[in-house]
């Protein structure tokens, strides 16, 4: 919602002040000018990435305008599912939870949670080193390693989306001065007609360069904003599960263990601490 806020607030300060000042809002209308600029554009971006880049890239673009799922409440619902999970292995021993990390979709832990569960890369990401853990094979150290690897990867993967938005924004003020240098060729070759019908030309060509650069700045360039703070939220959420299960495994009580994690999470969306305990009681009473 905000992006398409900011959208409006963009056409309507750019073309509102252009009318205020007595411009002619009909000689900004160029189609042919967007086509070569978008066409160029989305020609250069098929040549420059390959095809994971590109399914990537359109997966991705639709998010940027929806709003952020990871809420305090997500975050919230994640720790207590983390907390009863620890749990019961503090009281069972780590064979209990053997089924619900084999079979999350149809444990009675995670079932609770459906928020968490529906994606599917956070619960991948947890119930493979509840895994490594019930294994015993591994230890603390060994364990951090591989998580951060992992971590740093889906952050690699997540920023190929961003870099080829950003690119593509980079790009675009040249294709207008490309689009720009094609109306003067085009009024070039037109010299014999009247000056009032050359002055309309050069107009039209003028307007090359304006549309590339508004395109870049005002609409391509935020995307990747856009992509790269959602990639930084969706982080976050791994940090916090590494952290929790790793005070886990050194020792710390399920309730230490997800003060670990609560500590890691942006101010923004960390609940308080009663918050989060409220939170545990009332979904131990359900």
């Amino acid at each position: 919602m905000l992006v398409l806020v900011g959208y409006l607030i963009v056409l309507g300060s750019v073309f509102g002040g252009f009318a205020i000042a007595g411009g002619h809002l009909a000689a900004l209308l160029q189609p042919v000018e967007l086509l070569m600029i978008g066409g160029a554009a989305v020609g250069a971006f098929f040549v420059g990435n390959n095809g994971k880049a590109i399914r990537s890239t359109l997966k991705a673009l639709p998010t940027a305008l929806k709003g952020s799922k990871y809420t305090k409440a997500l975050y919230m619902e994640l720790m207590t599912l983390l907390f009863e999970i620890l749990t019961k292995v503090r009281k069972e021993g780590l064979m209990s939870i053997e089924g619900d990390i084999d079979k999350p979709e149809e444990s009675p832990i995670f079932s609770k949670y459906p928020g968490i569960l529906s994606d599917h890369h956070i619960i991948e990401f947890m119930t493979d080193y509840l895994r490594l853990m019930v294994s015993g094979n591994m230890d603390a150290f060994q364990i951090e390693n591989l998580m951060d690897n992992e971590i740093e990867t889906h952050h690699s993967e997540g920023e190929i989306p961003v870099h080829t938005v950003a690119r593509m924004g980079d790009a675009m003020p040249a294709f207008g001065i490309v689009a720009a240098v094609m109306g003067v060729v085009h009024t070039m070759e037109s010299v014999g007609l009247p000056p009032q019908e050359l002055g309309i030309l050069i107009a039209h060509a003028l307007v090359g360069t304006f549309l590339g650069i508004l395109l870049a700045y005002g609409f391509v360039g935020p995307l990747s904003s856009v992509l790269e703070q959602k990639l930084h939220e969706s982080s976050k959420m791994f940090q916090c599960v590494k952290v929790t299960l790793l005070a886990s495994l050194n020792g710390y009580a399920p309730a230490l263990a997800i003060e670990f994690g609560r500590k890691v999470l942006f101010s923004t969306e960390r609940p308080s601490f009663m918050e989060l305990e409220e939170h545990i009681k009332q979904s131990k009473s359900k």
